[in-house]
Formats: structure tokens, C-alpha cells, sequence
């Protein structure tokens, strides 16, 4: 009985001097160098919401991305031998021009330096497309600047989802409808290399797919249309407008004063 006892005894010290070092690893697993933490202290007030890291890392990639975008698609427009590839120019340069001043306005009243030069990788890609002709150029300048707009397209929509500042919030609604009106021409080109954006996506993604199994050949059976139910009296109307196009009308703001 003496050595069961003992050992009781044993086991418990054993249990209790587990549970003491497993303790801060639980209880503070949501506290000190967590994404909420490095919200919190990245995050400064302004009379518009809060503004975090997130938010101003935003600004800086819009200007960064008019920066380089702007002389790409001006360069398009004195270059190109085909009218698509002129015309995805005349849009870079028309939306970024546009949404630069707005850039300069948000970042004006919320006191976030910008950079005034491209980044060494944005100005490799300028000194790529210098360097390019014909239709080598014309590939080029489809699917570089396609890729680009396609993962700013993502930052837009997580800053546009996330954050509290409402000015920053009207800028990424503003930057959201630019980058999808370049991107779109850009695919009207017929230049863009959907397989090459696919695979490198592919490679740097970290959650298995999920959705329906791949088609047998089979029709599967028709899905109901979602319909609305009761009171039909609506005074709204649908956003999109037919396939591929993308509405630019914007509300024109005032100059940063």
C-alpha cells in the first residue's frame, strides 16, 4: 500500500509539473505575437478609423504600382504595333493617372509617405519591355503587367474586406474597379498566358482545392435558379453589365490641398 502510494504520489508531482510548463503555452497562445497583437501595435488612430500596417502598406503599392504601370502604358501607346495592345495602354494610363491623385489625396490626410521611384523590380520589368519589339514586346507587356494586376487584385480585395479606415476603404473600392478594367483589357489582347498565371499561383499555394468532382462527360443534373420569394417590389438593379465588361464611371475628388 506504502509503495502504491508512492508512486500516486510520483505520478501526480509528474502531472502537475507537466500542466505548470504546458500552461503558458495555451494560455497565451493568443496573446503576445499574434496576428491580433501585431494589429494592435501596428495601428495608429485617425479621425477616419483606425489606420494599420495593412492599410498603408496598400497606399505605398498603389502609388508604387502607377509608378511603374503609367510609363508602361504610355510606352504601349507610342509602340505597339496593334490596336489592343495600344488600347490596354491608353487604360493604364487614363486609370493610374487617375487613381495616383487619389493615392496622393488619402495619403495627404492620413500623413503616409510615399515613394516618388518604381521599385528595382518594377523598373527591371520597364527596362524588359525597353528592350523587346514586335510582337515579343506585345507578349511581354500583356502578361507582365496581367500578372501584376492580378496579385494587386488580391490585395485590394483583402484591404477592402478588413479594413476601418474609411478613407482607405473608398481608395481600394476606387482601385478595385481600375484593376479590374486593366485587367480585363489586358485579356482582350488574347496575349495573356492563363497556364504560366495558373502554375505560378499554383506553386506558392498552401490550401488543397475543394468543389464539385472533375465532369465524367456526363450532363449533371440542372441546378433550381435562385429566385426571390414574397415581395418583389425592388427598386435595385444588378452591378454587373454584360459578359466582359466593366463598368469605370467613378465620382470624380477633389485634388490633395
Amino acid at each position: 500500500m506504502r509503495r502504491m502510494n508512492g508512486t500516486a504520489l510520483i505520478i501526480a508531482a509528474l502531472v502537475v509539473t507537466v500542466g505548470a510548463l504546458a500552461f503558458p503555452v495555451w494560455s497565451y497562445a493568443d496573446r503576445s505575437g499574434t496576428g491580433q497583437a501585431n494589429l494592435n501595435a501596428s495601428t495608429v488612430a485617425t479621425q477616419w478609423g483606425p489606420l494599420s500596417a495593412t492599410d498603408r502598406d496598400f497606399l505605398v503599392k498603389v502609388r508604387l504600382a502607377g509608378l511603374w504601370e503609367l510609363p508602361a502604358g504610355q510606352q504601349a501607346i507610342e509602340r505597339a504595333p496593334s490596336l489592343a495592345i495600344k488600347d490596354a495602354g491608353d487604360h493604364l494610363v487614363v486609370g493610374h493617372t487617375d487613381l495616383d491623385r487619389r493615392a496622393r489625396d488619402v495619403a495627404a490626410k492620413l500623413g503616409v509617405e510615399l515613394p516618388n521611384q518604381p521599385t528595382e523590380q518594377q523598373q527591371g520589368w520597364l527596362r524588359e519591355l525597353s528592350a523587346a519589339s514586335g510582337q515579343e514586346y506585345e507578349r511581354k507587356f500583356a502578361n507582365l503587367l496581367r500578372n501584376a494586376h492580378g496579385k494587386v487584385f488580391s490585395l485590394v480585395a483583402q484591404v477592402r474586406h478588413t479594413t476601418r479606415n474609411a478613407l482607405i476603404r473608398q481608395l481600394a473600392s476606387d482601385a478595385n474597379v481600375t484593376v479590374l478594367d486593366h485587367i480585363t483589357m489586358l485579356e482582350a489582347t488574347g496575349m495573356v498566358d492563363f497556364d504560366a498565371i495558373a502554375n505560378e499561383a499554383a506553386g506558392v499555394a498552401t490550401a488543397s482545392p475543394s468543389g464539385p468532382p472533375p465532369p465524367d462527360g456526363n450532363l449533371p443534373p440542372a441546378p433550381q435558379p435562385a429566385q426571390p420569394t414574397g415581395d418583389q417590389s425592388f427598386t435595385s438593379r444588378p452591378s454587373p453589365g454584360p459578359p466582359g465588361t466593366v463598368n469605370t464611371d467613378r465620382p470624380e475628388v477633389p485634388p490633395a490641398g
